[in-house]
């Protein structure tokens, strides 16, 4: 079945750019198309697509104020669509906070062809986009900045094993599930599931809210490799 994508921008060369490049793939398929942060949530709450391309910043409603909304729905809206953030920035505020809500990762407008059709099958089939180091950078710089729920957050951390603090851990640091099996001596799907618990005990999202949590708990610190 083919990837449901919206594209949300205040750029119309761009979103044209983007749906043309996406729905050129066999398996993508660009359902709609939307100008500010408000039109993107009416347009998925109606088209339900899997992945919304959320542009930072626009008119009417910017993108995070978006990206809470379609992850953060009032009662009766069930469908949630995962959010990759696009910027023309490396360093923006605003990506921290759509972490922090839920999004899956960003990428960079000026990112080559190939990694935007990359980004939207990584981030549809459930796995955060992670790997750029920007991302790392940006993360450690803002969850540093980000200290008054960490006596919280570090609390929670007595609920994992040691081997999920582990795995947490090297989350955080932007290894893969294939370098972390690595890294422990242990089976991929193993690390898969100790990842899973990490995730539902500590009530998030996916990797990219992982992420966030080690550097905000103190469990990571920026800087560290």
């Amino acid at each position: 079945m083919a990837i449901r994508v919206i594209i949300v921008d205040d750029q119309a060369m761009v979103r044209a750019g983007f749906a043309a490049l996406l729905a050129a793939q066999s398996d993508i398929d660009v359902v709609g198309e939307a100008p500010n942060g408000r039109d993107g949530v009416t347009l998925s709450r109606t088209a339900h697509p899997d992945l919304v391309l959320m542009d930072v910043r626009m008119p009417e409603m910017d993108g995070l104020t978006a990206t809470r909304a379609l992850l953060d729905p009032p009662p009766g809206v069930v469908h949630r669509p995962k959010v990759l953030m696009l910027t023309t920035f490396d360093a923006d505020d605003y990506i921290f906070e759509a972490l922090r809500a839920g999004a899956s990762g960003f990428l960079l407008k000026d990112a080559p062809p190939a990694d935007l059709i990359s980004a939207v099958r990584i981030v549809a089939g459930g796995d955060a986009l992670l790997a750029p180091s920007v991302t790392r950078k940006l993360i450690a710089e803002f969850a540093e900045r980000k200290t008054s729920s960490r006596r919280e957050r570090s609390l929670a951390l007595n609920g994992l094993t040691p081997r999920e603090t582990e795995v947490l851990g090297l989350i955080a640091r932007g290894l893969s599930n294939q370098e972390i099996a690595g890294r422990l001596v242990l089976a991929e799907q193993t690390v898969k599931t100790h990842i899973g618990r990490v995730l539902a005990k500590l009530n998030l999202r996916d990797r990219a809210q992982a992420v966030v949590f080690a550097y905000e708990s103190g469990l990571v610190t920026p800087g560290e490799s």
